[in-house]
């Protein structure tokens, strides 16, 4: 039975709310294991083609699954939100999740070091391992922005996995500050292509990270090179995984890790690139960008991919409330939207003409857009083009 959590809230007086997804949240949990059933399938057909099993899973089945069971727009009232915030079931379930990450990787070495797979079937279950362990940032990610040394450190061991030690100090000292704006490159601009941003992305994440890890040990006069340097605690921890791997199971290990890294990274990439697609925070007068607003990310509520990503998808609240735990995380009107969850909008995103024509019209025809170019996060190589293209279709208030 859910659980309820009763308070009283000063317009609504007394005020009772049941999770009911409290003990789906486990499909958070259960899915890092995913690659698994690459493996028992593969064993019981014998044919390699079924190690590509969680890959059809995630990129077909769940997106079915969310046109089929829709959206969830239910919210806990603010005044219950403490007791939810307080309720260690939920963390737990995040901290559960950071081994079975790390069990999923080396079962998935250990299966590639034990048979002799071919070429495209080795590449293609390494691209398997490497999507879940793409979920291992969103853990990460989660974790991440946690204000106790006991979720900080987890998240440094989750981020171990795909070796993107760095993505804690980038994402909340760097993204959270910058999200939205032209000097923002995890925020991707109106006819920038997803080739084009991971260009940006990628190197300016570690350049920023570093950057930002420097100044900080500076301030406590010690040096970037240390022991203290949490971007270096968490590379450590990937040398002595990645490197154990190769001495286990051979110099297959090689390949197998290189595209698991990388496709972990691309699925990081992936996410950045829908979340804020073309967005922009408005201009202050005195030169800095307003306070990010709700409305600055693209947000979904399709219920089996939020209940697989831990309410990452409910990414506006989140930037509003960074430090809000996933299960808190509120849906508002008039948010700018997805037409599917990130397993949906990912391979669309992989096609940039297809995306363009069914995301530029939904960013133009926000409500604090209205068709004026000048409020959208435009790719200056694309800029005259667009204006060419969409001209001036500002609605008129």
């Amino acid at each position: 039975m859910p659980r309820i959590y009763v308070a009283v809230d000063p317009q609504l007086g007394r005020v009772e709310y049941r999770d009911r997804k409290r003990a789906w949240w486990l499909l958070s949990v259960a899915y890092p294991l995913l690659p698994f059933v690459g493996m028992a399938a593969h064993a019981a057909t014998g044919r390699e083609i079924a190690l590509g099993l969680p890959l059809l899973i995630s990129y077909g089945l769940m997106p079915l699954l969310d046109a089929l069971i829709g959206e969830d727009p239910s919210n806990p009232p603010e005044a219950v939100v403490p007791q939810l915030e307080a309720d260690r079931y939920y963390r737990w379930l995040t901290w559960i999740t950071v081994p079975l990450h790390l069990v999923a990787l080396m079962g998935c070495a250990w299966w590639v070091g034990t048979h002799a797979l071919s070429w495209w079937a080795l590449l293609m279950f390494a691209y398997v391992a490497g999507t879940d362990s793409g979920l291992g940032i969103n853990t990460g990610h989660e974790l991440g922005h946690k204000h106790n040394p006991w979720e900080q450190w987890l998240a440094r061991l989750v981020l171990a996995v795909p070796a993107y030690g760095h993505f804690t100090v980038e994402h909340g000292r760097g993204h959270h500050r910058s999200v939205c704006t032209p000097q923002d490159h995890a925020s991707a601009r109106m006819g920038e292509s997803i080739y084009r941003f991971a260009l940006r992305e990628l190197p300016g994440g570690v350049s920023r990270a570093w950057r930002l890890e420097r100044e900080r040990l500076a301030q406590l006069g010690r040096p970037a090179w240390s022991a203290g340097n949490t971007i270096l605690q968490s590379y450590a921890i990937t040398i002595a995984l990645q490197l154990g791997l190769v001495i286990a199971f051979g110099w297959v290990m090689l390949p197998f890790l290189a595209v698991h890294n990388l496709v972990a990274w691309w699925q990081l990439t992936s996410a950045n690139y829908v979340e804020h697609y073309g967005l922009l925070r408005a201009r202050e007068p005195g030169g800095g960008y307003e306070t990010p607003k709700p409305h600055h990310s693209w947000n979904t509520n399709h219920l089996v991919t939020n209940l697989a990503l831990f309410h990452l998808q409910r990414h506006s609240d989140h930037h509003a409330r960074p430090s809000r735990r996933y299960q808190s995380l509120r849906d508002f009107a008039d948010l700018p939207r997805l037409p599917s969850g990130y397993f949906g909008m990912f391979p669309l995103s992989y096609l940039p003409w297809l995306w363009f024509k069914v995301m530029d019209p939904r960013l133009l025809a926000l409500p604090h857009v209205a068709g004026d170019l000048d409020r959208v996060n435009l790719d200056p190589r694309r800029q005259q083009a667009l204006r060419e293209r969409y001209g001036d279709t500002r609605v008129e208030a």
